[in-house]
């Protein structure tokens, strides 16, 4: 009898763009390597060549990729929910807390973690994470602009929200995703409640 060969699928680009997401997340920037994702992939080293040039091509692939994520993604998933202002906010504080590394099934931070400690030491990573986080406090802000909110306060309310959950994240808070939604959800009507003097 002939023994058949079992065809394994071909590993692309993306999978190695997700497996160097999960080093990331699991072990930092410097964990980011070739040979060693390779290994984890059970492929050749060779293989990676086919879809990078180099590891500075896998690294801007990788940072692309938590980009789009978690800010683009997110915010055009919030833009097709047809309702009011206050409802796309609630939609996109609950999406901000579920999406980071829904691609790896982590929701805990610890790829915002990641690419925070490693624009640290990289300024192009730096450029690209001050203007994730411009673009992100632009969007809060403009929910809260209209529900009906003035600039300013639009801004502070905009800043606490984001500030809360980045801090949640670096401070590493595990509640169950339960608990974190009813929470995120009282959060959302403290902050869209207005202030009468």
């Amino acid at each position: 009898m002939v023994r058949q060969k079992t065809l394994e699928p071909k590993l692309g680009r993306q999978d190695w763009i997700k497996t160097g997401l999960a080093v990331l997340a699991e072990s930092g920037v410097e964990a980011v390597r070739v040979e060693p994702i390779a290994k984890r992939m059970n492929v050749t080293k060779g293989s990676f060549y086919w879809h990078f040039k180099d590891r500075n091509d896998l690294l801007d692939a990788i940072l692309a990729e938590w980009v789009q994520i978690d800010t683009s993604r997110i915010i055009e998933q919030v833009n097709q929910t047809d309702a009011e202002p206050k409802t796309k906010l609630l939609r996109l504080f609950e999406l901000a807390i579920a999406d980071d590394g829904l691609i790896l099934g982590l929701s805990d931070g610890r790829i915002e973690n990641a690419i925070r400690a490693w624009a640290t030491n990289d300024t192009k990573v730096a450029a690209v994470l001050a203007q994730v986080d411009r673009q992100r406090l632009d969007y809060t802000k403009s929910l809260f602009v209209e529900i009906g909110f003035s600039e300013p306060e639009s801004l502070t309310r905009a800043r606490l929200a984001y500030y809360s959950l980045v801090g949640e994240f670096a401070i590493g808070v595990r509640t169950n995703q339960v608990d974190r939604l009813a929470e995120i959800r009282l959060q959302h009507t403290i902050l869209t409640t207005f202030i009468h003097e």
